[in-house]
């Protein structure tokens, strides 16, 4: 209850803020206009043009309220369809949503990585730490399509590759997750990629599957089998949120016949990078064209544009 109202009194203040703002600019144009003064009159204008995009991301966060959107999140990548260009495209998603999260100001930790034997890697976990990190990642869930000349090519012809992206939220002790030890399986074994000795010779690395749902997590990335059997512990129970809200989403899509599948195949982006430069989001509509930018982190616009649909089809459920 008290972190609910904290999250109340920061939006009845940003709020007030704005109003108050609003309200001053209002003012100076009103008294602009009675003396006609051409220097107040454009200081008004620049002061509600100053207001745009506070409103703006005012706006957004409203879009944010759900009860775990606030939340850390726990980030997945995985590899697809298109062999060692699929695996090279999932690292190139690594590095765009690290990117992203340092434009944010977030923090990031490699949990844990499976490199692949060629180029790139196969999966990575990564746990991105900052407020509404969760809420922004949801409208990354899916696959996301590539489409290049490729650099493994000896005939350098286009190829194209799939990664999956997924997002679950890091829970806190303020929502509760019940786990049955006996549904647990734990499995300890030897860490692979760079450690030193430590790491190669123990059998520090852990992984734990829930058997009821089958959901599977690991991690490595900690030197004791005790801190990496904590980390993956918390990821169990972040999945174990996440499918349970899927779980419900599902049987409300059911009920109105509008359910929006994400499924290997479904790509929600394309990145295309021959014969033309476009990145488009085929859930919104919405395009850029310099890829290079978006691959940088700017992804503000598409994780926008998703937001402002989702809250609108809730609205006219």
């Amino acid at each position: 209850m008290l972190k609910e109202k904290a999250r109340l009194e920061r939006t009845v203040q940003s709020f007030q803020e704005l109003s108050g703002a609003f309200e001053d600019a209002e003012t100076m144009l009103e008294l602009a206009k009675e003396m006609d003064d051409e220097d107040s009159m454009a200081e008004g204008v620049q002061m509600l043009h100053d207001l745009a995009a506070p409103v703006r991301q005012f706006e957004l966060q409203q879009m944010l309220s759900g009860e775990a959107h606030e939340a850390d999140a726990i980030l997945e990548i995985n590899s697809g369809a298109g062999g060692t260009d699929a695996s090279d495209w999932a690292e190139m998603l690594k590095r765009m949503y690290l990117q992203w999260a340092s434009s944010m100001g977030f923090k990031t930790k490699l949990v844990d990585e499976a490199a692949h034997e060629e180029a790139g890697i196969k999966s990575c976990t990564i746990e991105i730490a900052g407020q509404y990190a969760y809420g922004y990642l949801r409208a990354e869930i899916g696959v996301h399509r590539l489409v290049r000349i490729s650099p493994f090519d000896s005939n350098a012809r286009r190829h194209t590759a799939f990664a999956s992206v997924a997002a679950y939220p890091q829970i806190d002790d303020n929502i509760e997750i019940d786990i049955v030890e006996s549904d647990l399986r734990i499995d300890t074994y030897r860490a692979s990629g760079a450690g030193g000795q430590h790491v190669n010779t123990t059998d520090s690395a852990v992984r734990i599957t829930h058997t009821p749902t089958n959901i599977v997590v690991q991690c490595q990335n900690e030197r004791s089998q005790h801190k990496n059997k904590a980390t993956a512990m918390k990821m169990l129970r972040s999945k174990l949120y996440q499918h349970e809200m899927e779980k419900r989403q599902a049987e409300a899509d059911a009920v109105n016949a509008n359910k929006k599948a994400i499924e290997w195949g479904s790509q929600i982006r394309s990145y295309v990078m021959h014969p033309y430069r476009m990145v488009k989001d085929l859930r919104t509509g919405v395009e850029m064209g310099n890829t290079d930018k978006v691959l940088d982190g700017d992804l503000m616009g598409f994780m926008e544009a998703w937001l402002v649909q989702m809250s609108t089809a809730e609205v006219t459920q």
